[in-house]
């Protein structure tokens, strides 16, 4: 695998007394796309925070470029500033703004004033329907258009890599294709991927490798042509009587 980018190494984390990773060991190379995906409740979400540094790990440590990062003093605009950037699961819009107001939030941050009309073009290449919207409250456009904007203001940005959690949840399977193809049009680009998901076709069509985390443990890792077997197994027996 190639360098690095990012690395989670023996990583623990909760939230208070509750605990939803035990010893997680995960590295994302550059340019490569890592698919982790298990079950609702496995631990998924609490990694990608932990990933971009949103939760600081309880033991075990995050590394950037194969440098450790002191999440106990370290804040999570670091990690962008590496370009490591998290697309959090839900909407994540500012629902009485217009789309190219939430753009240009984004935009004059990352780029500047004299960047704005550069990265509206270019979020509006990536998601066309946003382009037609761009006047709209975004409040009232629908979950798979709210979601193509909470996108595009990460991905206009170039991330080194992007951790992605639970696209797909509670869209149509029509809007998911056009999410997932938008992430391999970026992958194109050189950004490499984590997807975090729950359903996993479209996640193990774009990556390379898969990892099942259940019960906030990594029980399988490999590439993503064996992860149909791995899943399948660990399905049947946690359906088989004990």
């Amino acid at each position: 695998m190639s360098a690095s980018i990012l690395e989670l190494r023996d990583v623990e984390a909760g939230y208070g007394p509750f605990r939803a990773l035990f010893g997680v060991s995960l590295a994302v190379g550059a340019g490569e796309a890592v698919a982790l995906v298990g079950a609702n409740g496995a631990g998924k979400t609490t990694l990608a925070r932990v990933a971009s540094g949103l939760l600081a790990p309880s033991a075990g440590s995050v590394h950037i470029d194969g440098s450790e990062a002191d999440q106990g003093s370290l804040p999570a605009w670091r990690f962008v500033r590496a370009g490591v950037m998290h697309a959090p699961e839900g909407r994540s819009v500012f629902a009485t703004l217009s789309v190219e107001d939430n753009l240009a939030l984004s935009f004059q941050r990352a780029f500047g004033r004299s960047g704005l009309a550069d990265g509206l073009d270019r979020a509006y290449e990536l998601f066309p329907r946003l382009g037609e919207r761009r006047g709209q409250v975004a409040g009232t456009l629908s979950g798979g258009e709210q979601r193509m904007l909470s996108l595009a203001r990460v991905l206009v940005e170039s991330p080194r890599l992007l951790i992605a959690d639970e696209l797909s949840l509670g869209l149509a399977p029509m809007v998911v294709d056009q999410v997932f193809e938008t992430l391999s049009q970026i992958r194109a680009t050189g950004t490499a991927l984590l997807i975090v998901e729950q359903q996993v076709g479209h996640a193990l069509e774009l990556c390379d490798r898969a990892a099942v985390l259940e019960h906030g443990l990594i029980s399988w890792q490999g590439p993503t042509n064996e992860a149909g077997a791995a899943l399948e197994s660990r399905l049947f027996e946690s359906r088989a009587p004990h």
